[in-house]
């Protein structure tokens, strides 16, 4: 079925509560943020139609709420480079030192040490940014392969099959940038360019393994995100009751702010370590496959810019679980 251990991963959860914890108030705070960031901005609209009829009362509030919505989106979107850096890739250099059991370093917070060790790796949080975003870019690469495999087929309805699990792969697949990071932390690599593009081509020619695996943590992942959605749409509604002017779409919105802050925070987590379980134990012994190499720089561009920004030209080979710097 799959290749990972869900108890492992739990475990490993377990082990980091710091960065559980860390990753709560982050996400958590976001969501407590857009609800009143709005309502204050709903608020301010509600004042302003004071001014006017009920019509207009109402059209400002609703203004006023999308408003408080978007500007707090705006911020958010320029924090995101401080979040991977500090939140999501702490995390991960915790979740790698567990996964080849090592202990944390004595009298250092896990935090602390993590930010150390990805600073080591990522000396500013741009650079992280843009290695990130190159890397999920040749991952979409290595997605739309499978769906070009699928529309040559000779089997009806293939072309709409491979939209369809296209679609879903995508999805499935947005875990796995965090561990092509991992590896990064787990090597030891100072030029991350490099690592990047070694990660790369091994998970390239894993794809069938690692495809497979993150497809069933997206069934898992989202089938819970919806159970917290629905949980959540109750309070979420109370709290649109309680603003001014409410609006009946507020509360699913809402509702699906937490359920995202519970994807972020607790169940994104789980999934990167499932995956790292997979990644790992799959390229164990594995070297850099040079077809795959020439493939992806065929197919991507951004796997060309990642060869482009290198330091050096020759793909290391994959390190076992004992080397880390």
């Amino acid at each position: 079925m799959w290749d990972f251990s869900i108890g492992g991963a739990l475990a490993m959860m377990g082990r980091t509560l710091p960065f559980v914890v860390l990753r709560m108030v982050v996400y958590f705070g976001i969501a407590l943020g857009y609800v009143l960031v709005t309502g204050t901005g709903a608020g301010i609209g509600y004042g302003v139609g004071g001014f006017g009829d009920e019509g207009f009362r109402a059209s400002s509030t609703l203004w006023g709420g999308v408003a408080g919505f978007g500007l707090f989106g705006a911020l958010m979107y320029w924090a995101r480079e401080y979040i991977l850096y500090i939140v999501k890739a702490g995390h991960i250099a915790v979740l790698v030192e567990l996964i080849d059991g090592r202990p944390m370093p004595a009298g250092r917070s896990q935090i602390t040490h993590a930010t150390a060790v990805v600073k080591q790796r990522f000396a500013q949080a741009s650079l992280l940014f843009v290695v990130d975003q190159l890397v999920r870019g040749v991952i979409r690469a290595i997605t739309g392969l499978v769906r070009g495999i699928l529309t040559i087929l000779p089997v009806p309805g293939a072309q709409q099959l491979a939209g369809l699990l296209h679609g879903f792969l995508r999805v499935a697949v947005g875990f796995i940038d965090e561990v092509i990071l991992a590896h990064a932390i787990r090597t030891g690599a100072t030029d991350p360019w490099a690592s990047a593009r070694e990660a790369l081509v091994l998970y390239g020619q894993n794809y069938k393994v690692m495809l497979k695996n993150a497809a069933w943590l997206a069934v898992i992942v989202y089938a819970l995100s919806l159970l917290v959605f629905v949980v959540m749409l109750a309070p979420a509604a109370l709290v649109v009751y309680l603003m001014p002017g409410a609006w009946a779409a507020g509360g699913v919105v809402f509702a699906l702010l937490f359920a995202w802050s519970v994807k972020a925070a607790l169940l994104e987590p789980f999934a990167v370590a499932c995956l790292m379980q997979v990644y790992f134990r799959t390229i164990e012994g594995q070297r850099p496959d040079p077809e795959w190499d020439a493939r992806l720089e065929q197919m991507s561009s951004h796997f060309r810019k990642l060869k482009g920004r290198m330091s050096g030209d020759r793909i290391a080979p994959a390190a076992s679980q004992g080397e880390i710097a």
